[in-house]
């Protein structure tokens, strides 16, 4: 865990501070970067310190709130499941997810300054740096802006992008559009792309990498509607054959009830489904991990078995056809999780065992990339391909101990189960299919049907990582807050129903940013 750097609270308004306090608080002697080890260094923190996953989760229909006397895991817990605006700025608040994210664009920056003014020689750190400004900008689209939509992107809020190091003490920054927006990310990706050097990493794990970068791009473009480009890049994250080796082994990491040991060996760096790494300050592994902080709006067993790791799927019944099964108390704690995360701490002072609590997050891995690829392929209307991709997923995640055989789908077998499942409503819950309302054209029928299947698969999968907030935006999937007391389930009023035009799908930007002369989201 070299590169654990964890970045102090008041970098919150980091994005508005001067250029030379923003380096003063450095460890990096940013002053002199000007040859191609200190740029190594400088890129290192140029990855954000902070995790979105957090409030994604809370977020999305991942949570219900849970009627009883339990903890919360922070005090935004409450405000962040209501689509409130956030006052909070400890960590894993939009504010700390801000600025981990802008603290990395400048390091990004600098180090594309210092790169030019060696004469653009350094290629690998050039791509580098441009790929991880891409990256951080992206992440902070997906929580602070609505998804891409050929409809209304030219007139949506996007944010700053900024592409040179800071100057002035209070720099003036517009918003822009996420059509706007979403032309700078891709052009940092097409420019930094062709740089990437695996051969010039230590560690190529905790960079990145052309795979890495490769994911990122294919996910990128399946949210920009580029479905050719997501394919073509999903493409170069897998070998022609056998794409199956460069998966997870579900059933290995299952086997380990020790979750630690589970947590260190989801991040291994050896393991080929892990293609970015990175370390961030969050207290997320112990809100939805086995403790009974965060019970109070948590994933819990109606979800569970309703909608995610346990719900019945075109496979059967999820709990019984999937190694990866999830873990809930027999002592009255709501929450059920599916273990794939340890945290790491950080002590500042030992003696007195106080630190910073952190976890290594993997934030590409081919198991997604893949079902990435598998929406690409639904989208462009190669169904026997998609079809041949979820497979291969199938055949590593499902339990295939004492002699099992993981399922093998076909079309029609897709197609009649989600035919014959009605669509959710607050009342009628029992179904994982939900209404979709894309701003894009998207069949009724087998396309549809696929498209749920992928949904489906991709929510158990990244179950607590935040990807089912951007698919939630992306499809327009509406949300019903719900209020769980025992085996009674209700929901709360219109006002807490997230639908599909709702602005409250981008979260409010940092109080701290507006009162600098930043446009608010409207709400």
């Amino acid at each position: 865990m070299k590169r654990i750097i964890f970045l102090p609270i008041i970098l919150l308004t980091l994005i508005f501070v001067s250029c030379d306090d923003f380096l003063d608080v450095m460890p990096d002697n940013r002053t002199d970067v000007y040859d191609k080890s200190k740029i190594s260094k400088l890129l290192v923190t140029a990855y954000p310190s902070s995790s979105s996953w957090y409030i994604a989760e809370f977020s999305s229909d991942n949570t219900d709130e849970i009627i009883g006397n339990f903890a919360q895991g922070t005090e935004m817990d409450k405000t962040v499941f209501f689509w409130q605006d956030v006052d909070y700025i400890g960590q894993d608040s939009p504010s700390a997810f801000w600025s981990g994210c802008y603290s990395a664009i400048a390091a990004s920056n600098q180090a594309l300054h210092a790169i030019e003014v060696l004469g653009n020689e350094n290629g690998h750190q050039k791509g580098e740096a441009l790929l991880t400004r891409a990256y951080n900008m992206f992440l902070l689209s997906n929580i602070f802006c609505k998804a891409y939509s050929p409809l209304t992107s030219d007139a949506d809020l996007g944010l700053p992008y900024p592409i040179t190091p800071e100057t002035t003490v209070i720099p003036k920054y517009e918003r822009g559009t996420v059509a706007e927006l979403y032309k700078k990310i891709e052009q940092d990706i097409t420019t930094g792309f062709p740089l990437i050097d695996d051969t010039q990493y230590e560690q190529p794990k905790y960079h990145f990498n052309k795979k890495a970068a490769a994911a990122f791009a294919a996910r990128f473009y399946l949210y920009y509607g580029k479905n050719d480009k997501a394919l073509y890049y999903a493409d170069m994250v897998f070998p022609e054959t056998n794409v199956a080796s460069a998966l997870r082994n579900w059933n290995t990491i299952a086997k380990e009830n020790d979750f630690q040991t589970r947590g260190n060996n989801f991040i291994d760096a050896t393991n080929p489904a892990n293609l970015l790494i990175t370390v961030h300050g969050s207290l997320w592994q112990r809100t939805h991990g086995p403790y009974s902080i965060g019970s109070k709006y948590c994933h819990n067993r109606y979800i569970c078995q309703t909608e995610t790791s346990e719900s019945t799927g075109p496979w059967g019944a999820s709990k019984d056809a999937f190694a990866y099964k999830a873990f809930s108390y027999t002592g009255g704690l709501p929450k059920y999780q599916m273990l794939k995360y340890w945290e790491y701490f950080e002590y500042t002072d030992v003696v007195a065992g106080i630190g910073y609590p952190n976890f290594v997050q993997v934030c590409f891995s081919t198991d997604e990339a893949l079902l990435n690829r598998a929406e690409a392929k639904v989208l462009l209307k190669d169904y026997d391909g998609a079809l041949a991709d979820i497979n291969t997923f199938l055949s590593v995640f499902a339990d295939t101990t004492a002699g099992k055989t993981a399922p093998q789908l076909t079309r029609t077998r897709i197609n009649d189960f989600y035919n014959n499942r009605y669509y959710y409503t607050p009342t009628e819950y029992l179904s994982p299919k939900k209404e979709l309302h894309p701003d894009f054209n998207l069949e009724t029928g087998e396309q549809e049907n696929l498209i749920h299947c992928i949904l489906q698969l991709r929510r158990i999968l990244c179950l607590h990582e935040g990807i089912r907030w951007n698919d939630i935006k992306r499809y327009g999937i509406e949300i019903y807050r719900r209020k769980v007391d025992g085996n009674r389930i209700t929901t709360y009023g219109e006002e807490f129903v997230l639908r599909k035009d709702d602005p409250r799908r981008a979260l409010q930007i940092p109080k701290s940013v507006i009162s600098a002369g930043l446009e608010p989201n409207p709400r």
